[in-house]
């Protein structure tokens, strides 16, 4: 019977050349049907072992991309999981046992079951390369490694180059998979093949944990290490919200990478999780997160020349985001003088992300300063981001238009402001979207793809296109107030000022916000992105929703007190982060979370309902990436429908009754309960 996803070829020096080609996908993953052929080919190698064997890709993207995550959608329990976990475990287990030296020749990425099961091999050769391809990210779906790695990793890296992998779920690059023994070999593209040979016919020593490392895996000594873990853990994740990784410390603490009871405690321990409410919301986020990277059609727009208007820290790190992703830039602002801050800024972002001189020098050069706006007729597409004022955002599109090439793309970084105010007087206004970044523009995933009723498709697939080119995640909104992010957000911080005026302290209002899940309270989110932005989009959002803007705000912006840009918000902030006092006597309410999270969750309902996003899944999504919202609860939405319909509008007209009618819940959720 023919292979579908694995071919086999012996060479004249008795070497068996394994190629995986998954059928039917633009990457390789490890799914049940492709383990199954891998143990035939297997048992038939161990019967009559060759030379050596070579496993390789038949992809050029990469290796393997790891187990095939559309599987763990169809597990309902963990005996189930257990099953799938055992199969994939006992065919590495083949692939370690093999009675000739076996090589896995990495071109590219090697992640999750892709990675182990090149750990499962002898040795491991890897293409020359900067790309942080090597790595085990299975925390990132609330699992650990479930096929022989987190044995593997300790018994070939050690304990504290495996942790860091496996704990952070963070990949890395050849030069120090090499460097930690994760890697044997590295060889170009053009002589991996000869290097494959060269191994098998001189097999070196494999691969071991140094010495010192073998030292903190003594059973004497793990338990010692084991609460320096948990705490480097505390720092990021709470184990109630993300056990996760606390179960990778407690595996290793328990059976020290043991061969003889490792697996078999890996393999229960991961079933487990993969059931949990965490992997599987993490898990929907993964495919979340797919979604968004899909939405657009195929354009043959060509957006290779980026020109942003407005060189502040928003529009000057657009700038400097879209010269690191490869586009040539220019900078336009008043004056040089307010061009420069922001070339200093780009600097230290092409430092911290460009190891490589050129590369570093060729970022540098891709991004010009251009006081006289002499490049608008060279853009492909024009980002405004000045400061958020109707008629000076017009005036500068009157100014814009008669340079700009006929088939350039205008849009806006707008954070509050609906287009059609803004479009009025253009030439081709349905061509005019939004493309909102957040800040900062280096850390955030998401960008909010404007359109109006009338905007052309061609315009919105440019803007997904630029968007997925520089590796951002697009959300298609409708024009309105506040868009999504800003939106959600603005309820769940104004209901932070309320409680901050009724004298609950600063701390326990963040602290509330990250017992949910949240990465940061709103108090030191207000003073993160800018009390003076904070206050903006206050005053839009009121004014077009009927809100209150909160005199504290208001104050503070009279009195300098901007958050983090200026040194002093709400905390005082010392090297770049907020101090906050370590002890509280404020009396918290019982019902603080909810009077923070629902909200939101409000907010959202109505977005869906308006009409802002018409996708509930890519609402989740958009929260989840814009805000923050805690992953592990998959999005507003989904987590309304977890803890149940009835329950969040009996908990909102509870709240209503005690602190006002905008907590009434949204007439949306009676279709939310009909779906």
């Amino acid at each position: 019977m023919a292979n579908t996803h694995w071919s086999s070829e012996s060479d004249a020096d008795g070497i068996v050349w394994l190629r995986i080609d998954k059928a039917d996908g633009g990457a390789n993953v490890l799914s049940g049907p492709v383990l199954m052929e891998l143990n035939d080919l297997l048992e038939k190698l161990a019967s009559s072992p060759p030379k050596g064997v070579v496993i390789h890709s038949g992809k050029a993207n990469g290796f393997i991309m790891g187990a095939d995550i559309n599987e763990f959608t169809t597990i309902e329990n963990p005996d189930q999981a257990y099953e799938l976990i055992r199969l994939g475990q006992q065919v590495l287990d083949k692939l370690e046992a093999l009675r000739c030296p076996t090589v896995a020749a990495i071109n590219g990425f090697a992640l999750g079951g892709g990675l182990e099961l090149a750990m499962a091999c002898d040795y491991r050769l890897a293409f020359t390369g900067d790309r942080k391809a090597f790595g085990l990210p299975e925390v990132q779906l609330g699992i650990h490694p479930g096929f022989g790695g987190t044995v593997r990793a300790v018994q070939i890296m050690g304990v504290r180059p495996a942790m860091q992998l496996m704990l952070t779920g963070a990949p890395i690059n050849a030069a120090k998979a090499r460097k930690q023994g994760l890697v044997d070999r590295i060889a170009s593209e053009d002589n991996w093949r000869q290097a494959a040979k060269e191994m098998i016919a001189a097999p070196p020593p494999r691969q071991s944990a140094p010495f010192a490392e073998k030292l903190l895996n003594l059973p004497f000594v793990r338990p010692l290490i084991k609460p320096t873990l948990v705490k480097q853990v505390a720092r990021k994740a709470r184990k109630d919200h993300y056990p996760a990784p606390y179960a990778i410390i407690d595996l290793w603490a328990k059976y020290g990478a043991s061969p003889k009871s490792g697996y078999e405690a890996e393999a229960r321990s991961i079933a487990e999780l993969m059931c949990s409410d965490t992997s599987r919301n993490l898990v929907r986020v993964f495919f979340l997160q797919n979604q968004l990277k899909s939405q657009g059609n195929k354009t043959d727009a060509k957006i290779e020349h980026v020109h942003v208007v407005g060189a502040g820290v928003m529009g000057g790190d657009i700038a400097a985001w879209c010269a690191l992703r490869g586009l040539d830039v220019s900078l336009q602002d008043r004056e040089m003088k307010y061009i420069e801050p922001a070339l200093e800024r780009a600097g230290k972002l092409f430092s911290k992300r460009i190891r490589d001189d050129k590369k570093r020098a060729a970022a540098t050069a891709r991004l010009v300063a251009d006081p006289d706006a002499n490049h608008v007729k060279d853009a492909d597409l024009i980002i405004e981001a000045i400061f958020e004022d109707r008629d000076a955002k017009r005036e500068l599109y009157a100014n814009l238009q008669p340079s700009m090439k006929d088939a350039a793309l205008l849009a806006t970084n707008t954070s509050s402001i609906r287009l059609e105010e803004l479009r009025e007087g253009l030439e081709q206004p349905e061509r005019f979207i939004g493309l909102h970044f957040f800040n900062p523009v280096a850390q955030m995933m998401i960008v909010e793809v404007i359109r109006c009723e009338d905007t052309t498709q061609e315009a919105l697939d440019a803007g997904f296109a630029f968007v997925k080119r520089i590796g951002k995640l697009p959300l298609e909104c409708a024009s309105a107030p506040g868009f999504v992010v800003n939106r959600i957000l603005a309820p769940y911080m104004a209901e932070a000022m309320a409680l901050i005026d009724s004298g609950v302290a600063l701390q326990d209002i963040d602290k509330a916000a990250e017992r949910f899940g949240m990465p940061m309270g709103p108090v030191e989110l207000i003073d993160s992105v800018g009390i003076d932005v904070a206050l903006n989009v206050s005053k839009v959002l009121g004014a077009a929703m009927n809100r209150p803007v909160p005199e504290r705000l208001e104050k503070m912006v009279a009195g300098g007190q901007l958050g983090r840009k200026s040194g002093q918000g709400f905390y005082a902030w010392e090297g770049n982060k907020p101090n906050k006092p370590t002890e509280s006597h404020s009396d918290v309410p019982g019902d603080i979370e909810d009077r923070l999270i629902l909200p939101m969750v409000n907010e959202a309902v109505a977005c869906l309902s308006d009409g802002v996003v018409n996708d509930p899944d890519l609402l989740d999504a958009g929260v989840i990436f814009g805000t923050g919202f805690a992953p592990f609860r998959g999005g507003p939405i989904n987590y309304a429908r977890d803890r149940g319909i009835d329950d969040v509008t009996a908990s909102l007209k509870t709240l209503a009754s005690h602190y006002g009618s905008h907590f009434e819940p949204h007439a949306g959720f009676s279709a939310l309960k009909n779906d």
